[in-house]
C-alpha cells in the first residue's frame, strides 16, 4: 500500500517536471523546424539530450547507455529495440548516438503541445492504415538515405507479457536488408519498471539501462534473407536480455 501510495506522488512529480521542463523547449523545438534537414532532426536530438539530461535525474532515473563505441561515425544504422514502456521514447531518442528518427503512432501527435516535439523526432504511421504504413516505410528509407539512423520497435508495440521479448514483425528487417545498412539491436532494461502497465498513474525512480549489442551486416543479403536476418537479431538480443537482466 505504500508503495502504491509514493508511486502516485512520483507520478505527479515526474508529470509536474515533464511539463515544466518541456516548455523551455518548445520555442527552439518550434523554431528548428525552419532549418533543412538532416540538419533539423539532428538539432532537435541534441535538444532532446539536453532536455533528458535534466528531466531524467528530476524524476529520479539513472540512465546507463553501454555499447556507443559500436557506432562507427561515417555509418548509419537500422537500431531495433525491445518495447516495454511509454518510458523506452524518452531513453532511446536521445540515447542514440547522432541524428536519428523513431517510428512512432500518430496518436501521440494528437497531444497539444507535446505533439510538435513529438513529432520532430518521429516517422508518424496510422498502424490501422495501409496507406500510412506505406508512406512510412517510404519516409524511412529517406531518413536513412539523409545519413541518420533509424529506430523501429520491431514487435510492433510495447511487450506486454512476461517474456523478454515479443515475436518480430518482418518491417525493421526489410528495410535494412533493402537499403543495405547494417542492424545495431538495442537492448533496454527496467524501462517497465519505471512505467508498470498494470497500474495507472504509477512511476517508480530507478535506474535504466541501454546497451547497443555489435552490428550485423546487411550488404550480401537478399529480400529472402528476412526471415534469417529477424530470427537472428530476435535470438541476439533475447539471449542477451536473460544474461543481464
Amino acid at each position: 500500500m505504500l508503495k502504491n501510495i509514493l508511486g502516485r506522488i512520483f507520478a505527479a512529480w515526474a508529470m509536474l517536471t515533464f511539463i515544466a521542463t518541456m516548455l523551455f523547449v518548445l520555442i527552439p523545438t518550434w523554431l528548428i523546424g525552419f532549418t533543412p534537414e538532416p540538419k533539423r532532426t539532428k538539432r532537435f536530438i541534441q535538444l532532446s539530450r539536453i532536455w533528458m539530461s535534466v528531466w531524467l535525474p528530476l524524476a529520479g532515473i539513472r540512465l546507463i547507455i553501454k555499447g556507443k563505441e559500436k557506432f562507427v561515425s561515417s555509418q548509419n544504422y537500422v537500431v531495433v529495440c525491445n518495447h516495454n514502456s511509454f518510458m523506452d521514447v524518452p531513453v532511446t531518442s536521445p540515447g542514440i548516438p547522432g541524428g536519428n528518427k523513431t517510428i512512432a503512432k500518430i496518436e501521440m501527435a494528437k497531444i497539444p503541445l507535446f505533439g510538435l516535439i513529438y513529432k520532430r523526432g518521429s516517422v508518424l504511421v496510422d498502424r490501422k492504415s495501409e496507406e500510412s504504413r506505406l508512406k512510412s516505410y517510404t519516409y524511412m528509407k529517406r531518413v536513412l538515405d539523409m545519413g541518420l539512423h533509424m529506430c523501429i520497435y520491431p514487435e510492433g508495440t510495447r511487450n506486454k507479457t512476461n517474456k523478454p521479448l515479443k515475436e518480430f514483425k518482418d518491417g525493421a528487417f526489410r528495410l535494412a536488408i533493402e537499403t543495405g545498412k547494417p542492424v545495431i539491436p538495442a537492448v533496454l532494461f527496467n524501462t517497465k519498471k519505471v512505467l508498470p502497465q498494470n497500474k495507472v498513474f504509477y512511476f517508480w525512480p530507478s535506474k535504466i539501462e541501454m546497451h547497443f549489442l555489435d552490428p550485423v551486416e546487411t550488404k550480401n543479403m537478399q529480400m529472402s534473407d528476412v526471415k534469417q536476418l529477424r530470427e537472428n537479431i530476435f535470438a541476439k538480443m533475447w539471449q542477451y536480455y536473460e544474461a543481464n537482466a
